[in-house]
């Protein structure tokens, strides 16, 4: 316990430094190119590198783990804490796992925060401020099918539940019959609620003698049973940025509408997964560092380390644009590579799990 408590606190510490390091490096950076770019609005100017840090913990906090576990390491066998605690009848398991446990709670908050639309959308919100000045933008000329019927919204507004311009074609038998058209709808209560609208039918038999287009009003009605705003937005603008609660229900919803949701599950293989390859990753290297200096050239083995942990995080995240980018399946792209450094984790921790130096 009394191992499990130092190692813990010195992990932490060391998390806490390099994700605060890494987040203003980038940051930083960002803001050096992009200061010209964005509003003199000093409200718009903080909000916009609040985003920039939230982006920044999504991509940096997986490997400032493995950093913060490297780092660890180094100063354990620097001031010999790591041999004391090998002759106090420690095995490498019980002082690798202060890591694994650690690391995996701090994975488990970082996947929940994927529930927050703006810690999930950060790097779009903050995009938007620096292209029109405002966090979260229209989308216009929607174009989509549903339950046979094409709809199209001029302009949504996803932060107000508004759509405007709306027109809904139902075909039958690859034959335009009716076109609802209607100025603005509003999303209440899991439907498209409009309140006036034009129905146009079109006559079955087109020849001279047929009365022609029939136009008759409607009062409130309600379309799109289930398709939130926010859903609508991301998921036919190719965006791939979603929240957990969007990215279940779009599955679900559109799993009978004939859409490809490859894009949401990568989504969601990101969420859950990827991030997994950060305990499997301590692992493998935790067993390759000898337990003194003697036997270690601390340098160099840092600098493997951090390539190695660069290397694998690099491919990692090249894999997982492939795959938004629909160049590779999402089992492939994310699933596979996780799986293969877990095969090799649990290998590492059978064959060292009683050793004790």
């Amino acid at each position: 316990m009394l191992a499990f408590r130092y190692i813990s606190f010195h992990y932490l510490k060391y998390f806490f430094i390099i994700m605060g390091a890494l987040m203003m490096f980038l940051v930083g950076f960002d803001y050096i190119g992009s200061a010209d770019d964005l509003s003199k609005s000093a409200n718009l100017l903080l909000i916009y590198l609040v985003y920039k840090s939230f982006y920044a913990i999504d991509m940096l906090l997986p490997l400032a783990l493995v950093f913060a576990m490297i780092s660890t390491k180094i100063f354990l066998i620097r001031s010999n804490a790591l041999v004391s605690f090998y002759s106090l009848g420690y095995s490498r398991v019980d002082v690798l796992r202060p890591f694994v446990v650690v690391a995996s709670i701090i994975i488990v908050l970082f996947i929940s925060l994927h529930s927050w639309s703006n810690f999930a959308r950060a790097d779009e919100f903050s995009n938007n401020i620096k292209s029109n000045s405002q966090y979260l933008n229209p989308t216009k000329d929607l174009f989509f099918a549903y339950e046979k019927k094409y709809v199209y919204f001029s302009e949504l507004l996803p932060l107000q539940e508004k759509a405007i311009g709306i027109r809904v074609f139902s075909v039958v038998d690859d034959s335009l019959q009716e076109v609802l058209v209607a100025k603005e709808a509003l999303y209440r209560d899991g439907f498209w609620n409009i309140k006036q609208a034009d129905i146009i039918v079109k006559p079955d038999d087109l020849s001279f003698e047929s009365r022609g287009m029939r136009v008759s009003e409607l009062q409130s009605i309600q379309i799109l049973e289930g398709f939130r705003p926010k859903m609508l937005d991301q998921v036919y603008e190719g965006k791939v940025n979603f929240t957990i609660a969007n990215a279940i229900d779009a599955i679900i919803l559109l799993s009978n509408q004939n859409v490809n949701t490859s894009s949401i599950k990568g989504a969601l293989y990101k969420i859950f997964i990827y991030p997994l390859f950060v305990p499997c990753l301590i692992v493998i290297i935790f067993f390759f560092v000898p337990i003194s200096v003697r036997f270690l050239n601390v340098s160099l083995f840092s600098f493997g380390a951090i390539l190695a942990t660069l290397l694998v995080w690099g491919v990692l995240f090249m894999l997982i644009e492939l795959s938004n980018n629909k160049t590779i399946p999402s089992e492939v792209g994310v699933i596979t590579p996780v799986f293969v450094l877990f095969l090799v984790a649990i290998r590492q921790w059978r064959k060292y799990r009683y050793a004790t130096s």
